[in-house]
C-alpha cells in the first residue's frame, strides 16, 4: 500500500488487494501483479493455490521481532517448498521490515539463511513506514523472476556453475569469428552490438581489458579477450548483483531460465506446403562457407576428424556419423571436402528442414548472420505442379531414386558419383550419395537415393522424386526383370522421368531372360536407350551420367523430345549397317 500510495496508510487491513503494476513504469518493462496473503483472514488452501501460481515470494518478517525471523527458516521456506515443483525452484527474496524501528541491522542474523538455501535470491531491508527501499524490493523481486542467480552462481563454491560455464563457452565460441580463441576488439564489439545494441568506445574496451588484466594472469592474449577472461568478466558481473548483464548475453544466444536452448529458438515457425522442398538460400551457403573457413586451419580445403570436432564442439552432441563419409565427397584420406561439406548441409536441408533448423541454431547463424531465426537461411520451393505448368524450376536440389536388385550394381553407382571407382570404394553404409553437376552452365546438387529394393513395400518416400533410375546388371540375365516390374507397377503412368542404366558394362553383356529387349521396353514406353555404366575403371568414372540425369529432372518436359532424339541416332546408326533396318 506505501508502494501504491507512496505514503503510509494511517489503518492497515488485514490484507491488501491485489495490485498491478504496469510495465511502463517498471525498469524491467514487465507488468507486475502483486499478492497479499492474510492468516486471519485466508485458509490454508487460498495460500497454497497462490503459492504454486507465483513466479516470485517475499518473505516478510520484522527486524525488531525475532521470532518472526525464526519463523523463516521452521514455517514459511518448509511451507513454500511443500507446495512447489520440486522441478521448478521459485526464487524467494527476504524482506526485512520496519527498519525505522531499530539502529541496527538484521543481515548478521540473515546471512546464514540466505547461504543455507539457495532459493533465496537476496535481502532487502526496507521500512513502509518512511518508504525506505520500498519500490527496491519490488525490483528485485521482479528481477528475481527475470535474472535469477540460481542457475548462474553457486553461492558456497563461490563459483559459477557448470551449465552456465557451459553456456557462456559456446557463446564465446561462436562470437569467435575467426577461430583463434580470444575475441578481438571487432569481435567484441561485434558481440557487444548484438546483445546490447550498442558499440563500446576505444577507451571503454580497454578499461574492460585491463579490469581483467589486473585480476587474471592468462585474461588477455595479444589484446584480445581469452576465454577465462570472458567468463571471469560474468563472474565479476554475478557477483557485483549485475545478473542482467549475463542473462541479456545468454538470452540473446537462444538459452531459457534452466540454461538450455530455447525450443523457439532453435525450432522457429517454418510452413512447407506439400509438394514443395526446402533448399539452403544464398545467406545460409555464406554463412555455412565462414564457418568451415574459420575450422580449416590447414587450409586444405578438406576438414580433418579434429577440425571437425572443433567446428561441433557449439553442438550437444556430434551431428555427423561415419555414414556421412559415404554420403558425401572426400578426398583421399577420407576427410570431408568442402564441396562434401556444403552437400551434406544441403541434404539435411532437403529432408529433414527441422534438423537443419537445430544445427545452424547451435551454430548461431540467426546472431552471426544478424537474421530473425535460422528459418531465414531457408527457401522454400513452389508446388512442383507449378513449375511443370510454367515450365521452368528454381529449384537447386533435385532427387533421384534409385532402384535395382540386390548386387545389380546400384551402391556402385551412388559411389561413382562421389568420384569413387571400385578400387577405392568402401563399404557402403549410407543410402544417399550427393553432389553438384552442372547443367547448361548453372550448379545444381542431384541427390542420390537407393531403394531397398523390397518390391511390394515401397512407401510414398521411396516413389516421391524428380527422376527414376533403374539399374540392372548388364551380365546378369535375371536382372532386368526387376526393373521392369518396378516401371510398370509405379512409373508407367506417372510424369515422372527415367532413365534405365546398365550396370558392370565391363563385363561381357547377356541377353535378359525378359519379353523384350531392355532397349525394346524403353522404345515402348518412350524412355530414352538404356544407358551403360561401370565403376571398374582405372580413373574416376564419368560423371555425364549424372549430368542427365538432373537434366531429366530439371526439365521433364524435355523428356519425350530427347527420347525421339536418341532413337533417330540409333536409326541412323542401324541405317549404316544395314539399310533395310527398322527400328
Amino acid at each position: 500500500m506505501s508502494l501504491v500510495s507512496e505514503e503510509f496508510p494511517d489503518l492497515v487491513p488485514y490484507r491488501a488487494e491485489e495490485i498491478t503494476i504496469p510495465a511502463d513504469v517498471t525498469p524491467e518493462r514487465v507488468p507486475t501483479h502483486i499478492v497479499d496473503y492474510s492468516e486471519a483472514e485466508q485458509t490454508d488452501e487460498q495460500l497454497f493455490q497462490e503459492i504454486s501460481k507465483a513466479n516470485v515470494i517475499c518473505i516478510v518478517y520484522s527486524v525488531n521481532n525475532k521470532k518472526s525471523i525464526e519463523k523463516v527458516t521452521s514455517h514459511w521456506i518448509p511451507l513454500i517448498t511443500e507446495n512447489t515443483d520440486k522441478d521448478s525452484r521459485v526464487p524467494l527474496i527476504l524482506v526485512g521490515n520496519k527498519s525505522d524501528l531499530v539502529e541496527h541491522s538484521s543481515m548478521e542474523t540473515v546471512l546464514p539463511i540466505m547461504n543455507q538455501y539457495s532459493e533465496i535470491e537476496t535481502c532487502v531491508e526496507c521500512s513502509a513506514k518512511n518508504l525506505k527501499n520500498i519500490s527496491e524490493l519490488f525490483y528485485y523481486a521482479q528481477k528475481a523472476v527475470l535474472h535469477p542467480t540460481g542457475p548462474l552462481y553457486c553461492p558456497e563454491k563461490k563459483d559459477m556453475k557448470p551449465l552456465c560455464v557451459k553456456a557462456l563457452a559456446r557463446i564465446f565460441k561462436v562470437s569467435d569469428l575467426d577461430n583463434d580463441g580470444i575475441l578481438n576488439d571487432n569481435e567484441l564489439n561485434f558481440f557487444q552490438r548484438t546483445c546490447f545494441n550498442t558499440p563500446l568506445e576505444h577507451q571503454a574496451l580497454e578499461d574492460v581489458k585491463n579490469v581483467v588484466r589486473k585480476n587474471l594472469i592468462d585474461g588477455v592474449h595479444d589484446n584480445g579477450l581469452t576465454l577465462k577472461g570472458f567468463l571471469f568478466l560474468h563472474m565479476l558481473f554475478i557477483q557485483r548483483g549485475r545478473h542482467e548483464t549475463t542473462w541479456t548475453v545468454l538470452r540473446r544466444f537462444g538459452y531459457d531460465d534452466d540454461l538450455e536452448l530455447n525450443q523457439d529458438y532453435l525450432f522457429p515457425p517454418l510452413k512447407v506446403p506439400p509438394d514443395c522442398t526446402t533448399e539452403l538460400n544464398y545467406n545460409a551457403y555464406l554463412f555455412l562457407q565462414s564457418v568451415f573457413d574459420k575450422h580449416d586451419k590447414d587450409r586444405d580445403c578438406a576438414l580433418s576428424p579434429e577440425e571437425l570436432e572443433d567446428l561441433f564442439d557449439v553442438f550437444p552432441y556430434m551431428p555427423w556419423g561415419a555414414d556421412v563419409n559415404n554420403t558425401v565427397c572426400t578426398n583421399e584420406r577420407g576427410w570431408i571436402t568442402y564441396q562434401g561439406y556444403l552437400s551434406q548441409w544441403t541434404l539435411t536441408t532437403y529432408l529433414d528442414v527441422q534438423r537443419c533448423l537445430e544445427y545452424l541454431g547451435y551454430l548461431g547463424y540467426s546472431i552471426i548472420a544478424e537474421q530473425e531465426s535460422q528459418a531465414d537461411g531457408i527457401t522454400v520451393t513452389r508446388d512442383k505442379k507449378i513449375d511443370l505448368q510454367k515450365k521452368q524450376t528454381q529449384r537447386s536440389v533435385f532427387r533421384c531414386n534409385v532402384f535395382g536388385e540386390v548386387g545389380s550394381g546400384k551402391s556402385g553407382f551412388l559411389q561413382a558419383f562421389l568420384g569413387r571407382n571400385l578400387s577405392v570404394s568402401r563399404k557402403n553404409t549410407s543410402y544417399y550419395a550427393i553432389s553438384t553437376t552442372y547443367v547448361y552452365g548453372q550448379e545444381k546438387y542431384l541427390l542420390l537415393h537407393e531403394v531397398f529394393p523390397d518390391f511390394d513395400y515401397l512407401s510414398d518416400s521411396d516413389l516421391a522424386c524428380d527422376v527414376v533410375c533403374l539399374v540392372y546388371d548388364a551380365s546378369n540375365p535375371y536382372s532386368f526383370e526387376y526393373c521392369a516390374k518396378v516401371f510398370k507397377q509405379y512409373f508407367m503412368d506417372s510424369k515422372t522421368p527415367c532413365m534405365m542404366i546398365a550396370a558392370k558394362s565391363d563385363l561381357p553383356e547377356v541377353k535378359q531372360m525378359y519379353g523384350c529387349s531392355p532397349l525394346e521396353f524403353c522404345r515402348r514406353h518412350k524412355m530414352p536407350p538404356p544407358q551403360s555404366f561401370t565403376c571398374n575403371t582405372a580413373g574416376d568414372p564419368s560423371r555425364e551420367i549424372y549430368t542427365k540425369l538432373t537434366t531429366m529432372a530439371m526439365y521433364p518436359y524435355k523428356v519425350n523430345l530427347m527420347f525421339f532424339k536418341l532413337f533417330f541416332v540409333l536409326y541412323k546408326s542401324c541405317l549404316l549397317f544395314n539399310p533395310c533396318a527398322t527400328l
